[in-house]
């Protein structure tokens, strides 16, 4: 009987390796992956239009104003999904702060305040549409995708956010209508987070965070006739959001009740005096 020669035990190592290697890489293929680990962001786009904040003297009773949109958008490719599960992706929004004053000469100002997070108990505010918690909205903000599926669910969610509110040329606390309105200033931060929730086991991921601001000052002479007493100070551009490198958590308070609109308080602070409620929260 003839040895096998050298080659020869090199060759049958190497098919045994070869199986080994197969096997290991059938045994990963046939692991079906999380959908923590299988959710892929395809991309994410966010920014604040470029166009001023536009001022509406149109009224003998308020002053409006409408700020540039803020706008986020997401393509999301989920693989199959093995399990009866249900996935809710889309995005959630709160509010970090809120510097909101509209100030009448010498007479004092009025503000719209989130008294727990002026106060510092809370960290953020949900800015859910108020019906959709946690969600910013439920159309074109989310999508479900409900499992098993046999196909890769690929789409995109959208959400936009601006301000348009209206505010009195008089004393909110007068029954004269008197036009003494001298300034409006606005601050807000807010955060922004792609998130996909588990309908079943509420189990939260976030995909993708984002904060952005929105400021404005706006000047008024209400000695000015109607139609020419406001002037937009500052700025004329907004600074652009940012698509945060590493994710941020979301607070509590920002998955459920209260929202901002419906937490938010108007003040009225005089220059002399104590404090007034002019609109209590709705909650």
């Amino acid at each position: 009987m003839r040895l096998s020669s050298p080659p020869d035990l090199w060759t049958l190592l190497w098919i045994v390796l070869l199986f080994n290697a197969m096997g290991c890489i059938q045994s990963i293929r046939c692991k079906p992956k999380s959908f923590r680990d299988s959710i892929i962001v395809l991309e994410v786009n966010s920014s604040i239009d470029p166009n001023p904040t536009s001022i509406d003297e149109s009224s003998s009773v308020v002053l409006r104003y409408r700020t540039p949109h803020f706008r986020a958008c997401a393509r999301v490719l989920v693989p199959p999904v093995a399990g009866k599960e249900t996935w809710t992706i889309g995005w959630i929004q709160a509010c970090n702060h809120m510097e909101f004053y509209n100030t009448y000469g010498n007479k004092g100002m009025s503000s719209w305040e989130l008294p727990d997070l002026r106060d510092g108990k809370i960290q953020a505010i949900s800015d859910s549409d108020g019906v959709n918690y946690p969600w910013y909205g439920n159309t074109t903000e989310t999508c479900t995708v409900v499992g098993p599926t046999k196909k890769d669910s690929k789409f995109t969610v959208s959400m936009n956010d601006n301000f348009y509110p209206s505010v009195t040329w008089g004393v909110p606390v007068s029954d004269s209508n008197v036009p003494q309105l001298s300034s409006i200033r606005r601050d807000q931060s807010f955060t922004t987070w792609l998130v996909a929730i588990n309908q079943a086991t509420s189990e939260t991921l976030v995909l993708q965070t984002i904060r952005w601001r929105m400021r404005l000052h706006i000047k008024v002479d209400p000695e000015k006739p109607l139609g020419n007493r406001a002037v937009l100070n500052e700025p004329v551009a907004q600074e652009q959001p940012q698509i945060l490198g590493k994710n941020e958590p979301i607070p509590s308070n920002a998955m459920v009740k209260p929202n901002a609109n419906d937490a938010q308080v108007l003040m009225w602070r005089p220059k002399n005096g104590d404090p007034v409620v002019v609109i209590p929260p709705k909650y």
